[in-house]
């Protein structure tokens, strides 16, 4: 078999973006994926790339620059992007404060603060009574289940990766300058092996994830029908309950205070880790969610009073016509408590790059670069 300057294992959105960052370099890549497909985490969120709201320093720094690599990627793949933006809705007073709070910071640059008049004319369907919002130019939104295939798709055509999919790697025999990787259908030879596990925390080096204290992220998504014609909205919508989730906001000093009373008026989405978010699709649908609950194992069930919450919480943001549900379905990704993302180094010639967080979408691609520059330095192809 061919020698590679680099082995990626797995070919979810993180594995795609160390491939095309020593593709870039112009390195010889190969994905090894035990799926047919991308089929994980990475088709199943929103597609939704975000900035504002993420944690303070490195989380946020890669966001935007996943997002300018998003933003330069996409055409080149064919992958389009549907909307630019994201409203963050704000109901009380509270959460309005916390808005504002934000605006003020540092990473509140380029975000403007909107008054209820401006909201009503910039964003008719969102439902009058609310206190103003905030919003951000920096989003984009994709497609993830049209858009991780194309992207698999652009890396082959117009890079000459190499994808094995339907192939399972069963172990890495590291030499500190090269590994091989033993798959079901034989040896693969690498310079370098990027192991990008996803939620697989026990295939390979068990040992090293298990340090982590990982567990799993369990969450619902809806798509609703698609809504009438001329309905649609400037950008991603979400609301309160990001206030108090999302680490960019989390430790502003109006949260408390928000907290509290989402305690005392929105209870049982605390308890399930709702946040809403509001995505539209290019057909007119709309995807919406989510929920977070977390076990080693989680279980497959999908219980109805958790999408009712969701839902409830869309239709008193925006004003929908249509709330028909026409798919429904899981997502689970790794999850830890410290920590948004980590890269292990089992040895000089390997590395295990894990997002331990929702942000997958929106951080990955600034990860590959990372950690491709570490592996190779100022290294590139003849």
């Amino acid at each position: 078999m061919a020698h590679y300057d680099l082995a990626v294992i797995g070919g979810g959105i993180v594995g795609l973006s160390h491939a095309l960052a020593a593709a870039r370099r112009g390195l010889r890549v190969c994905v090894i994926d035990r799926e047919r497909r991308s089929n994980g985490a990475s088709i199943r969120n929103f597609g939704f790339v975000t900035v504002t709201g993420q944690r303070a320093g490195v989380t946020w720094r890669r966001a935007m620059r996943s997002r300018d690599i998003w933003a330069e990627v996409a055409p080149q793949a064919g992958i389009p992007v549907l909307h630019r933006g994201t409203a963050v809705i704000a109901h009380r007073p509270e959460a309005m404060s916390v808005l504002e709070q934000f605006a003020a910071g540092t990473m509140g640059a380029d975000c403007r603060l909107l008054d209820p008049a401006e909201v009503a004319r910039a964003m008719p369907v969102v439902r009058p009574g609310i206190q103003g919002a905030l919003w951000s130019p920096h989003e984009l939104r994709v497609e993830p289940r049209e858009a991780l295939p194309k992207l698999a798709t652009f890396l082959a055509a117009a890079h000459g990766v190499d994808f094995m999919w339907g192939v399972q790697a069963r172990g890495i025999e590291p030499s500190g300058r090269a590994a091989g990787v033993d798959t079901t259908t034989g040896r693969v030879d690498a310079s370098r092996v990027v192991v990008c596990p996803g939620g697989d925390l026990l295939t390979l080096f068990p040992e090293t994830l298990a340090k982590r204290q990982l567990t799993l992220s369990k969450l619902h998504m809806l798509r609703l029908a698609p809504q009438p014609s001329g309905w649609t909205l400037p950008g991603s919508i979400m609301q309160d309950l990001s206030l108090v989730r999302y680490e960019g906001y989390t430790d502003l000093p109006g949260v408390p205070a928000l907290a509290a009373r989402l305690r005392a008026e929105a209870g049982d989405a605390l308890d399930n880790g709702i946040h809403l978010i509001v995505v539209r699709s290019a057909d007119g649908s709309l995807v919406v969610g989510d929920s977070h609950h977390y076990d080693q194992t989680p279980d497959p069930f999908a219980p109805a009073e958790v999408d009712d919450i969701i839902l409830r919480h869309a239709a008193e943001t925006l004003d929908i016509p249509n709330m028909t549900v026409t798919e429904r379905w899981l997502g689970t990704y790794p999850s830890s408590a410290s920590e948004t993302a980590f890269v292990d180094n089992p040895d000089p010639a390997v590395r295990i790059a894990v997002v331990s967080s929702g942000t997958g979408m929106s951080t990955a691609f600034a990860i590959g670069e990372e950690v491709v520059a570490d592996l190779f330095g100022d290294q590139s192809a003849a």
